[in-house]
C-alpha cells in the first residue's frame, strides 16, 4: 500500500466506526504558549480532554501533521542517522472525549492492523502497563493475543500532559521486522528497537495528577491514540527504514538529481529529504526564517540541509528546487502546499542567498582568528559566536579545523551554549502550568457582540494564583462569570476593561483573559467584598471598547489592502489592537515604499468611505474557508467559526473575508479615517505597520498641520509655498558650504606655504605635527597631500581644533610606509585625546574631544616616532 492509502483506509476505518473526520491542524499551535510546534495528534484536541473545549461530536480522527525539531521534543540531530527519526512526521490518531474506552480502543486497533491492513499476528507484539490488569485481560482474554507475545512495561507506558493534569496508561503494538534483524522484544535486555518497531501507542486517560503527585480519576476517561504513518508504511511496504517507503524515495531521487548524488542511502541526502518536509510545511503554516522562537528553529533546519548539499559537492542555491517535489507528492492530501508553492520557494530561495552570504562572514571570521590562533584548538566561545551571531554550523567549523591540522573546544562551546539555554530558559516563553486550571463545568458564555452591559454570576475566584471563596476590599484577584459582556484578550484585540457591580462590593477591571473556555476578569475590589455566587452587573468600558473596534476592524481592511497592493503571499504574522492604536505584522521580504505605503492607505480609506455593513456569521470551518475565509495566524479554531466580512463587494468577492471572534464596528464608515504613522522591519521577511483611526488619526492631522503652519512663519512662507521656500533655503546652505569649505581650503594651503619650514628630524625621517586653525576634516586631508609632496619624504600629523572636538590627519610618504604606518600613528594621537581613528599605512584621519590635551599631544609625536619606526 501506498503511503496515501494507508492513510485515506485509516481515516475511513474509522469514519465508519463513527468517528468524525477532523482536518489537521497548523504546525503553529493556536493560543497555547506550551508548545514551540504541533508534535502530537492529540495537540489540537488539549483543552477538549480539559474539559475547557466543547466539541459536537465525541469520536474524532485525524491525520497530523508533526514536527519535532525544537523544545522538549528535538530530533533535529538524529535525522539522517537512524531509520526513524524526523523533523516532520503524519500521525494518524483516533480519539474519544468520554465516549468508549479501553475496550473499544483496542479491539479498533486490532482490527484495523489485522483485518484491514492484513498484518499477521504473529508478529505483532503487545505491551501494557504493569499496573493496568484491565487493558492485560482485554488483550490476552478477549482480544486473544499470544501471552507470548505480550509484556508489561512500567515508565514507557504511561503517559501526561505535564506535571500534572490529565495521564493514564498506555498500550503499545510493536511490529517484529524479522529474526534477521537484531535486537531483543520490548522490555528485554537487548531490546535496542531496532527489530521490534513501535507502531502504535493507545494512551488511556483515566486520571488528573494533583501538585501533590496524587492520581484522581477522571469523571470521563478518554482515549488518545496515535501512529506514524511513516512506520506503518514502512510495514507495508516490506521494508525496515522509513527513508525508503515511497514518498521519501520520490524526495529522495528528486534531491539527488539536484545535488548530482545517485546513491538514496547517502545520510546527506536523507536530511534533504527530510528538511524539505518540515521546511515547507512551516513556511506554509505561516513561520518564517528569523532569529527567534520558531523563525529561528526554522532557519536551522533550512541551513542544516544546504549543508549537507554543500557535504555532497554542491555549492549552488538548490534547497528551494525540492518544493515541486514535494508538491507532487503530498499536495493532493494537503492542498495548501500547492496553494502556498510559490511562498515557500521564495522564502528557501531568499533564506539560501542570505546564508551564502553569511557563509562568507563566518569563513573570513575564522580565518581572521586562526591566522592569530596560539596552540591546535580553535576556542569555545569562538565556535559558539560562529554557530549563535552567524548561523555558521558547528560541524563545519569542525571541517575546516580538522583540515587545518586543529581541534575545537568543545568544552568551552558547551558551557557558552548551556549559558544560552539557562537564558532561555529564564524567559519561559513556551511554559505554563495548568495546576492553575479552575474545575469549572461549562464555559463562559459571551455577551459582547449585542452589548457591553449584562447580568452574571460569580462562578470563581482566583486570588494568588488559587481559587478562593471570596475577595476583600483592596485585594486583587480574576473573577470567573457564568456570562459576560467582557471580551477576552484573543486574536491580537486587547481585553476589555469595566466595573463588576454586586450588591455587597464594586470590582474595577483593568483586563480580561481566557483560561479554556473561561473569561477572567482581573483587577482589584474597589469597595466591600465579592464571594462566589454573587449576582453582578458587568459593564465594560463602552468607549474604549468602541475604539478598540475601530482599530480591529480596520485591521482587517489593512490586511486587505496589503494583499492587494503587495501580493497575495502576504499573510499575517501578529497583531496588537487596543483603544489607541493597532499594530500589524505581515510576511514580505522587502521594505514598502512610500508610493505603497500611501496607495495602501488610500485603499483602506476608500473602503471606509464606502461605509458598507460589516456582516458576521456563525458557520463550520470548511464553508468559512470555502467562502474564501483568511485564518489568522497563531489563531485557534474550533468546528464552529466567526466569519467576519467587510467592505466592497465585486469579481474577486468582498473586500475582507476572515475568521474573526473579535469585536467590531457595525459598518465600514464608523471607522473614519485610518491614516498609517509607521513601516518597519521586524525579522528576516517579516514588516510591521502601525496606524491610528478615527479621533486619533484626525488628531494625527490636527498636531501636523500645526507642525506645518509654525515652520511656515519661521520661514516666512505661506503654507502652500513651504516646500519651494525649502528648497530654496537648502540650494543657499549648499551654496554656502561650499563657498566655506572653498575658503577653509584656501586658509589651510596659506599656512601650508609656511609650515615645511616647521619640519624637525626624528630617526633620520622628516617630522610635521602641527596645528591648524580654521580648517576641517576635508581641508586637513587636501593639505596633507600638498605637504607630502612638498616634503618628499616624511610623517605628518595635522590637527584642526574646533570649540569641543579636534579633527586629526596622520599621512606617511610612500617610501616611509615599511617603517611607520600612518594609522599606528593616529591611534596614538586620537588615544591622548580621548578619540578614535584609523586608515591606511599611507593615510589615515581620526579625532579626539580633549581639546585641552593637544599642545602636549604635539610636543609628544617626535618621541612616540622615534620609539616606533623601524
Amino acid at each position: 500500500m501506498k503511503s496515501a492509502q494507508i492513510r485515506e483506509a485509516f481515516l475511513n476505518y474509522f469514519a465508519e466506526q463513527g468517528h468524525t473526520r477532523v482536518a489537521s491542524s497548523s504546525l503553529v499551535p493556536g493560543n497555547d504558549p506550551t508548545l514551540l510546534f504541533t508534535n502530537a495528534g492529540m495537540v489540537q484536541f488539549k483543552d477538549t480532554f480539559l474539559g475547557q473545549d466543547p466539541r459536537p461530536y465525541v469520536r474524532a480522527t485525524s491525520s497530523q501533521r508533526c514536527v519535532r525539531a525544537g523544545g522538549k521534543h528535538n530530533d533535529l540531530e538524529n535525522v539522517g542517522y537512524t531509520a526513524r527519526h524526523h523533523t516532520f512526521f503524519e500521525m494518524l490518531g483516533n480519539f474519544s472525549f468520554g465516549d468508549y474506552f479501553k475496550r473499544e480502543a483496542i479491539q479498533f486497533a486490532w482490527e484495523f492492523l489485522t483485518k484491514v491492513l492484513n498484518l499477521p499476528e504473529e508478529r505483532l507484539w503487545v505491551t501494557v502497563h504493569i499496573s493496568d490488569d484491565e487493558a492485560a485481560d482485554i488483550w490476552l482474554k478477549e482480544v486473544g493475543v499470544s501471552a507470548d507475545r505480550f509484556s508489561r512495561l512500567d515508565e514507557d507506558n504511561f503517559w501526561q500532559m505535564g506535571d500534572t493534569g490529565p495521564c493514564g496508561p498506555s498500550s503499545e503494538i510493536f511490529y517484529d521486522h524479522g529474526e534477521d534483524v537484531p535486537g531483543g522484544p520490548p522490555g528485554s535486555d537487548n531490546d535496542d528497537l531496532d527489530r521490534y518497531i513501535e507502531v502504535w501507542n493507545l494512551v488511556f486517560m483515566q486520571f488528573e495528577r494533583s501538585a501533590d503527585g496524587e492520581l484522581h480519576p477522571l469523571p470521563k476517561p478518554s482515549v488518545d491514540t496515535g501512529m506514524g504513518l511513516e512506520r506503518i508504511a514502512a510495514v507495508m511496504q516490506g521494508v525496515h527504514s522509513n527513508y525508503e517507503i515511497d514518498l521519501f524515495q520520490a524526495l529522495l531521487k528528486a534531491a539527488g538529481e539536484i545535488v548530482g548524488c545517485a546513491n538514496t542511502e547517502e545520510k546527506s541526502l536523507r536530511v534533504i529529504a527530510d528538511h524539505i518536509r518540515s521546511c515547507s510545511f512551516l513556511i506554509a503554516d505561516g513561520v518564517m526564517p528569523s532569529n527567534e522562537g520558531r523563525g529561528f528553529v526554522l532557519r536551522r533546519i533550512i541551513r542544516r540541509a544546504i549543508r549537507h548539499g554543500h557535504k555532497l559537492g554542491h555549492q549552488e542555491i538548490f534547497f528551494y528546487k525540492l518544493v515541486q517535489a514535494l508538491v507532487q507528492e503530498m499536495g493532493e492530501a494537503y492542498p495548501e502546499l500547492r496553494e502556498k508553492q510559490s511562498v515557500i520557494e521564495n522564502a528557501l530561495r531568499k533564506e539560501e542567498e542570505q546564508f551564502a552570504k553569511t557563509l562568507d562572514k563566518g569563513l573570513a571570521l575564522l580565518d581572521e582568528a586562526l591566522e592569530s590562533l596560539e596552540g591546535t584548538e580553535v576556542p569555545g566561545d569562538l565556535v559558539f559566536t560562529l554557530h549563535d551571531t552567524y548561523g555558521f554550523p558547528t560541524d563545519l567549523t569542525q571541517d575546516i579545523a580538522r583540515e587545518r591540522g586543529l581541534t575545537l573546544d568543545m568544552a568551552g562551546y558547551e558551557t557558552a551554549m548551556e549559558a544560552q539555554r539557562e537564558r532561555a530558559r529564564a524567559a519561559g516563553k513556551f511554559k505554563q502550568d495548568y495546576t492553575g486550571s479552575l474545575n469549572i463545568e461549562g464555559a463562559t458564555e459571551f455577551l459582547g457582540y449585542d452589548g457591553v452591559s449584562a447580568t452574571g454570576k460569580v462562578l470563581a475566584i482566583v486570588k494568588d494564583g488559587e481559587p478562593v471563596d471570596r475577595l476583600e476590599e483592596g485585594e486583587f484577584g480574576a473573577v470567573v462569570l457564568d456570562r459576560t459582556p467582557f471580551y477576552a484578550e484573543s486574536g491580537g484585540q486587547v481585553g476589555d476593561s469595566g466595573y463588576l457591580q454586586a450588591a455587597s462590593g464594586r470590582f474595577e477591571v483593568s483586563d480580561c483573559t481566557k483560561l479554556g473556555g473561561h473569561h477572567l476578569h482581573q483587577g482589584k475590589l474597589l469597595s466591600g467584598s465579592l464571594a462566589v455566587g454573587d449576582q453582578v452587573d458587568a459593564d465594560v468600558a463602552a468607549d474604549v471598547r468602541q475604539s478598540t473596534a475601530l482599530n480591529h476592524s480596520a485591521t482587517h481592511l489593512l490586511h486587505a489592502a496589503l494583499r492587494k497592493v503587495l501580493g497575495e503571499h502576504v499573510t499575517q504574522k501578529g497583531s496588537l489592537v487596543d483603544s489607541e492604536r493597532l499594530r500589524f505584522d505581515f510576511s514580505h521580504p522587502e521594505a514598502v515604499t512610500i508610493k505603497q505605503l500611501r496607495a495602501i492607505e488610500a485603499l483602506v480609506n476608500s473602503q471606509i468611505r464606502a461605509n458598507t455593513a460589516v456582516e458576521t456569521e456563525e458557520t463550520d470551518i470548511d464553508t468559512a474557508k470555502a467562502k474564501g475565509a483568511m485564518a489568522l495566524f497563531g489563531e485557534k479554531y474550533g468546528d464552529s467559526v466567526r466569519v467576519l466580512s467587510m467592505g466592497e463587494s465585486g469579481e474577486a468577492g468582498t473586500f475582507s473575508v476572515e475568521l474573526c471572534g473579535g469585536t467590531h464596528v457595525k459598518r465600514t464608515g464608523d471607522i473614519g479615517l485610518l491614516r498609517i504613522v509607521g513601516e518597519s522591519g521586524i525579522a528576516s521577511g517579516q514588516r510591521r505597520i502601525e496606524a491610528v483611526t478615527g479621533a486619533h488619526a484626525l488628531a494625527l492631522f490636527d498636531q501636523a498641520q500645526q507642525r506645518l503652519d509654525h515652520a511656515a512663519t519661521l520661514l516666512k512662507a505661506r503654507p502652500e509655498n513651504l516646500a519651494d521656500k525649502v528648497e530654496q533655503l537648502l540650494a543657499n546652505n549648499r551654496k554656502l558650504e561650499k563657498e566655506l569649505a572653498q575658503l577653509k581650503t584656501k586658509l589651510a594651503s596659506g599656512a601650508g606655504g609656511d609650515l615645511t619650514s616647521q619640519a624637525v628630524e626624528v630617526a633620520g625621517v622628516k617630522l610635521l605635527a602641527t596645528s591648524i586653525e580654521g580648517a576641517d576634516a576635508k581641508s586637513l586631508r587636501d593639505l596633507a597631500d600638498q605637504l607630502k609632496n612638498k616634503l618628499g619624504s616624511g610623517i605628518l600629523l595635522l590637527a584642526a581644533p574646533d570649540e569641543d572636538k579636534v579633527a586629526l590627519i596622520a599621512a606617511v610618504t610612500k617610501d616611509l610606509t615599511d617603517r611607520l604606518a600612518a594609522g599606528d600613528l593616529m591611534r596614538f594621537a586620537a588615544g591622548e585625546l580621548g578619540g578614535k581613528g584609523g586608515g591606511r599605512p599611507d593615510m589615515a584621519q581620526g579625532g579626539g574631544v580633549d581639546v585641552n590635551a593637544l599642545p602636549e599631544l604635539l610636543k609628544a609625536v617626535p618621541e612616540w616616532v622615534k620609539n616606533n619606526i623601524k
